[in-house]
This record gives C-alpha cells, structure tokens and sequence, in this order.
C-alpha cells in the first residue's frame, strides 16, 4: 500500500524539513508531497533539495498559480499519479501533528474518508485563544447548517481518503481557490456515498512563521458556503 502525505505549503521553511521528517517516520509506506506555490522564503527549493535525494518525497512547485483551493487540486492529482492508495491531506505548520496519523490511517480499514477532528469527544485545540476557539465552533455550525451535514468538524483540513474517492472527484467543476474547498470535497464524498469517520486530534497553534488566515479570508470562507449550496457536487457520475 502506498500512503502520500499532501502538504500545500507558503512561507513554511522553518516548518517543512522537520515535518517531512517526522511524517516518513509515521510509515516505511508513506511518502510526502509537497505542492509549494513559489515561496518567497525558498520552501520550494528546501523540498527540491531533499527530493533529490530522497525518493519517498516529492515536490510540485508553482509558479503561475498560487491558492489553497488549487494547490489542493494539483496535489491530489498528483498523488493518484504517484500511484497512491491512501491520500492524506494536512497543513505544514505542525498544526496537525503527525502523531494523529496512525490512528487515522487504521481507520481507513471501515471508512472512505477519515477526518481529524477537534470537534468529537477526546479532540479539542491547545495553545489557541479562547476567541479562535470560538470562530471555529461557530464556523462549524454555520457550515453543518448551511450545507446540511452531520461531520462535527466540517473545517478540519487533516484528513485521509481513499483513492476510489479521489478518483471520483471532478476535478474540473472544483470551485474553491481559498479554505473552502475542504467543504467542496466533503460535500462531494457525501454525494458519492462514502463512509464519513471522525478521529479526535488536538489541533495545535503553527510553530513558527505567519499564518495566512485573516479575517477577509474567513469571512470569504463562510459566504462560499452559500455557493456550495447551490451548485452541485463535483463529482464524476458513473
């Protein structure tokens, strides 16, 4: 079985090596892929250097492109490429902690996407503020009401899919370029049927550099809810 890590990464030289690191130490199966949007701080150029000498990790480096949404995209799509059979998805902030994986992949045995969630008994956040705390409560339930859904935490980046999901997905009808997408590909799994399983984590404040999420992008987020609503999932109908 092959296992590929996809980490969409900005401005995240202090984070990515010992990250990289810690996550080959998770599996002899697991590879990382990391999708850098030409960062200024050379992230890119730190992942390419390892690559080259490494054949469990890989880097997509954009210099035309640059989103969340869209790195999002060309990993997946380049990860089923590589050949996996599990994809996981995951910030490169130490935000989501590699030792959560384990537990998460184990539960791919009786479900097709596996989410690490704060929002289920035994998941929570250390080192954040009471107010993020909050946004992300309320985040959650304005998401669950809006679109319809019973996953606890809908705003949850970390997760793990299985290829048959991923391969179903249509790509070319994926709108979101920001944080929303996670909604997008949640809502897509759901109308494909898949079976949906949260595993607690304890999201954690980044170790170092600047996060890119202000207030403009969560408010954006919460309004594409509505869009999502309207549109579709894209998915391929067999």
């Amino acid at each position: 079985m092959k296992i590929i890590a996809v980490l969409p990464t900005w401005n995240e030289s202090e984070n990515i090596l010992p990250l990289i690191n810690s996550l080959l130490k998770v599996s002899r199966f697991l590879e990382v892929l990391v999708v850098d949007d030409n960062s200024p701080d050379g992230t890119w150029r730190i992942v390419g250097n390892l690559a080259n000498k490494n054949p469990r990790v890989h880097l997509v480096h954009r210099t035309t492109e640059r989103g969340r949404g869209s790195a999002g995209v060309a990993g997946f799509k380049r990860a089923l490429e590589l050949g996996a059979d599990l994809v996981i998805e995951m910030d490169a902030d130490w935000s989501h902690h590699p030792r959560f994986l384990r537990r998460m992949i184990r539960a791919t045995a009786k479900a097709d996407l596996v989410i690490g969630s704060r929002l289920v008994p035994g998941g929570g956040e250390q080192g954040r503020s009471p107010v993020r705390t909050l946004i992300t409560l309320l985040a959650n339930n304005w998401i669950r009401l809006c679109l319809g859904l019973k996953v606890r935490d809908c705003t949850s980046g970390y997760r793990v899919y299985r290829r048959w999901l991923l391969e179903r997905f249509d790509w070319n009808r994926i709108r979101s370029t920001g944080p929303s997408i996670v909604q997008e590909q949640l809502l897509a799994a759901v109308a494909l049927g898949a079976i949906v399983k949260e595993v607690p984590i304890l999201f954690e404040e980044r170790r170092a550099g600047q996060s890119t999420l202000n207030s403009q992008i969560l408010v954006a987020g919460l309004i594409a809810q509505l869009r999502l609503r309207l549109n579709p999932a894209p998915v391929r109908m067999l």
